[in-house]
């Protein structure tokens, strides 16, 4: 058997056996998913949830004063940031934030894929929301929000971590990469929506990251899946695909003219977004 097949064969004999490890999320996480969704918390109480994690504090400061919040006015208090954020954006930008830790192993290698895993992602979540940002702002269409967007495309692809985390006990797969990017390209997707149900996320999520690559799915209605593509073709992660994407983008009306995608206006929105993770 080769290594190829057996990276694959043991990772698609872990999932059906359900025995593939898959990340929990970050502890800091789940705690402000789990106070966001008491209907009696307050401002208060959620900033001494968030300050429970000082890195975390230190960004949520850092967000509520991007460009992305629009606001000159600068806040210097984790009260203040969470003020300005408001309570229903707080659980995916946090849970956005905390996403980093889980892209790190002890394995250099590992490590190595990983970082570019992350740096990947991000470019994609800037162009997404830089997309959906012009979009609002064309359409008016406010079913969407910026801060289930950067969630949305910061998971699209965590079904590789299981991946990457089964590859570090195969150390020969490394010595052929092209074994585990077919190992990636064939198994992530279902993997990252085993992640997906098992964090308790709802099918929009589930969806972006079974089948963001996958062009045979196009729900009815615009949705976020449809800017994670956008975001993705821009970024080089699907070149293949990339035409594809971008006329189905404009017969969805997500953009109307692909030139917007060069302005300068997009990319000062992408680059505020991206200010965020750096």
């Amino acid at each position: 058997m080769s290594t190829q097949n057996a990276l694959s064969t043991i990772l698609v004999e872990k999932i059906n056996n359900d025995t593939l490890v898959l990340p929990t999320l970050p502890a800091i996480a789940l705690k402000v998913r789990k106070a966001a969704d008491n209907p009696d918390i307050n401002l208060n109480a959620m900033a001494d949830v968030v300050g429970q994690d000082p890195s975390l504090g230190a960004r949520m400061i850092k967000i509520a004063n991007s460009a992305y919040m629009g606001r000159s006015v600068k806040v210097t208090s984790i009260n203040q940031a969470v003020t300005r954020i408001g309570l229903r954006q707080i659980k995916n930008i946090s849970t956005a934030l905390a996403m980093e830790q889980l892209f790190v192993s002890k394995n250099d290698i590992v490590t190595r894929y990983l970082q570019k895993e992350w740096a990947s992602t991000v470019n994609i979540v800037a162009n997404s929301m830089a997309v959906l940002q012009l979009y609002i702002a064309r359409t008016k269409k406010r079913e969407m929000s910026i801060d289930t967007m950067t969630l949305a495309a910061l998971v699209h692809n965590i079904g590789v971590l299981p991946v990457l985390t089964e590859a570090e006990r195969h150390p020969e797969v490394f010595a052929n990469p092209s074994f585990l990017d077919v190992a990636i390209d064939k198994l992530s997707g279902r993997i990252g929506a085993s992640i997906m149900k098992e964090w308790e996320f709802d099918e929009a999520f589930v969806n972006i990251a079974q089948y963001w690559k996958d062009l045979s799915f196009i729900p009815e209605n615009v949705g976020y899946i449809d800017f994670v593509r956008v975001g993705a073709a821009l970024s080089g992660a699907i070149d293949s695909q990339k035409d594809a994407i971008m006329n189905l983008a404009v017969q969805r009306n997500i953009v109307e003219d692909i030139s917007i995608l060069h302005s300068d206006e997009f990319n000062d929105l992408a680059s505020a977004a991206k200010q965020i993770f750096m």
